[in-house]
């Protein structure tokens, strides 16, 4: 089948189809800080963010809540946004990772202004290090990383000063020079800064900020043997591309200090500024990239776009929509705290949305054959059945009714439980949109399966109620003649607690039925040609999407969401 096109038409952040007093656009002190920012002419009122990603991992939904944030923020505010990658780390990062961040930036429906690259500014990075030395505010330390992790001290005791923090300025120069030129082995110096061995942030007792790493950089090739570090580099990429907030999750707090710290000697005019915000947390799985990498490599999920992990690309092709991840991040809103958001928040943003979107068809996933003896052997009967019960745009189709059907094995029972309202023995049910039937008699094989099931229709009862006589239950059925055969697959939560991390391992808490495949299942004849990434609601049974994997000779069907949260985890 054709793939489908990933530039999926989008709504804004803050969508302007806002109603009701639940859908407005949720305070938040981001937004009040640069509302007053703006007001106060505080950086000539220009709104400029960043969203700058480490290449090392796929996108997953926390860094969705970070892209709408940035983006959203300074599209509301007529500003701009970068995407940057931070690659500075070239053992652990790909240009595979690299596309699927810009495919999924794209996907979620945002446009940066320039594509930047840490790497851009890695000679004017190394040209405020070597002022740093000058002004005798860094050196090169040559304690092995035991030692300096050692000499940090803890939080509770201070840290003590390296034995070569005092080297003289044409000491540490010459080193760094060496270091770049590749004269040394890895490990053997790094270039801290010279702030504070006592400060109670140990963020600020002297961090490294160049280690040497003698790796092939994919961008600069083998010009470097030294790379910068993250808290180093990031500041100073912000000041240099003009970014006016630097808006990061929570983690950083404890950073600020020396972010500001490398600006001020730095950069002495135009400062960006650093705010953090509450990261997302989601029950029923992970979003750490070291642990999603650990999915991945051992198997435990067939890829990154395994549609049971928080990726993009998984979310993507399970079947979630741009507009409802988006619809998820305003939702969950901006807070200075973590916060742990139930999964069903997730599911009911794609649930809202297809409700209103998809068009409905039916689909037995189980199937039992009904023989309605009644019906003449070759005759077909044309019904027309409306694609969307609230929306005649999307028009109608025809279905064919026929002597040979299917249905729901679970549809059926002979010996029903406690106010069972589908079909029995001897009991009427009604076909949707089509007859009430009756089960006359239930054939089985020698093991006392059921294989089919023989039964009669009311001729007088298409499209109104039988005389007499109430009829509760509708099921819905496929004709067997003009069925689809398919491949549905049934994905439920990866794990089956809410907080995986609590267990001293985390894959122990592996949902052993977040993948169920139905190789027998049966669609209408109308699913066949759609393409990948087409969305339907099979009535009764939830919402799916025609997978990447389906071909003209094998539908393959992912369920997206089930109608209702009746998840019992």
């Amino acid at each position: 089948m054709p793939q489908s096109d990933l530039n999926y038409p989008c709504k804004p952040y803050f969508p302007e189809h806002m109603t009701t007093e639940t859908d407005a656009i949720p305070a938040n002190f981001i937004r009040n800080m640069i509302e007053k920012d703006v007001a106060d002419n505080k950086h000539n009122k220009l709104v400029a963010t960043r969203f700058p990603p480490e290449p090392n991992g796929y996108l997953h939904l926390g860094h969705a809540k970070s892209i709408c944030l940035n983006f959203g923020i300074a599209e509301e505010f007529d500003g701009w946004t970068n995407l940057r990658f931070d690659d500075t780390n070239p053992d652990k990062e790909s240009e595979e990772y690299m596309s699927a961040i810009k495919r999924d930036v794209a996907w979620l429906g945002f446009t940066w202004k320039s594509l930047c690259y840490a790497s851009d500014y890695f000679d004017q990075l190394y040209d405020f290090a070597v002022g740093l030395v000058k002004d005798n505010l860094a050196y090169v330390d040559s304690l092995s990383s035991d030692e300096i992790r050692e000499y940090r001290g803890s939080l509770k005791e201070p840290g003590k000063e390296s034995p070569y923090r005092n080297r003289s300025v044409e000491q540490n120069l010459t080193l760094l020079n060496e270091m770049k030129n590749g004269e040394h082995d890895e490990g053997e110096h790094v270039l801290r800064l010279k702030i504070d061995m006592a400060s109670s942030n140990i963020n600020m007792r002297d961090p490294a900020i160049y280690r040497i790493k003698k790796t092939h950089h994919y961008r600069t090739g083998d010009k470097w043997n030294i790379y910068p570090l993250y808290d180093y580099t990031h500041c100073l990429s912000d000041a240099i591309e003009g970014i006016t907030h630097s808006l990061c999750t929570l983690e950083f707090e404890d950073h600020r200090p020396l972010y500001n710290w490398v600006l001020e000697k730095t950069q002495p005019e135009g400062r960006p500024e650093q705010t953090e915000f509450g990261p997302l947390n989601l029950e029923y799985t992970v979003l750490s990239k070291r642990k999603l990498i650990q999915l991945v490599q051992s198997g435990i999920v067939n890829g990154w776009d395994d549609p049971r992990l928080p990726t993009l690309a998984g979310l993507r092709r399970r079947g979630y929509t741009p507009d409802s991840i988006r619809e998820f991040c305003r939702r969950i809103g901006i807070t200075k705290s973590a916060a742990v958001i139930e999964m069903q928040v997730l599911e009911n943003c794609v649930r809202d949305e297809l409700n209103e979107t998809a068009e409905r068809r039916m689909a037995v996933l189980d199937p039992v054959k009904v023989v309605i003896t009644t019906w003449p052997q070759d005759n077909v009967e044309p019904l027309s059945m409306a694609n969307h019960p609230g929306n005649t745009d999307l028009g109608r189709r025809t279905v064919n009714f026929g002597r040979e059907l299917y249905i729901e094995r679970s549809d059926f029972e002979e010996v029903p439980p406690p106010k069972f309202k589908r079909l029995i023995s001897g009991g009427e049910v009604r076909l949707r949109s089509a007859y009430v039937i009756r089960c006359d008699e239930v054939i089985k094989d020698r093991d006392g399966n059921i294989t089919e099931l023989h039964c009669s229709h009311d001729p007088d009862t298409l499209g109104k109620k039988p005389e007499g006589r109430k009829v509760k239950g509708v099921i819905h059925w496929v004709n067997a003649a003009e069925a689809i055969a398919a491949d549905v697959r049934l994905y439920d939560r990866l794990f089956s607690r809410p907080d995986p991390l609590a267990e001293e391992d985390f894959t122990d808490a592996i949902n052993p039925e977040s993948l169920s495949v139905h190789e027998n299942a049966f669609v209408e004849p109308s699913v066949a040609d759609a393409a990948a990434g087409t969305r339907f609601q099979f009535e009764r049974q939830g919402y799916f999407v025609v997978d990447d994997d389906a071909t003209a000779a094998k539908l393959v069907m992912n369920r997206i969401v089930s109608l209702k949260d009746n998840w019992s985890g």
